[in-house]
């Protein structure tokens, strides 16, 4: 996924672009590559999420991509590099997210 950040927008008192701007775009990036791997009548949810902030990020179009690292029944790890449009990561996420199937999927 991609993303044009600028902190005109998107910024925090520090002038940058809010960190909270990057956990939304790994979130979706995670949950967009998730959605390829559940079946019909699935849903998911996550567990967790966990940043890492490597460098700030000014105006740039973010680049986010998503792996699975473990992919099991259930549970599922993440991994999700944000790249800065200089080609330098700016931040690491992982995540870890729960297959929904059944009664636990309806209405998801």
């Amino acid at each position: 996924m991609e993303l044009d950040a600028d902190p005109e927008l998107h910024g925090n008192q520090q002038g940058t672009v809010h960190g909270g701007l990057l956990c939304e775009l790994a979130d979706a990036a995670i949950g967009t590559a998730h959605s390829t791997l559940v079946g019909e009548g699935e849903s998911f949810t996550s567990i967790d999420l966990k940043i890492n902030f490597f460098r700030p990020v000014w105006k740039s179009t973010l680049r986010a991509t998503a792996q699975p690292i473990q992919h099991g029944r259930t549970i599922t790890h993440y991994t999700c590099d944000i790249v800065r449009d200089d080609g330098k990561v700016a931040a690491t996420v992982i995540s870890t997210i729960m297959t929904l199937r059944g009664p636990q999927a309806a209405g998801r």
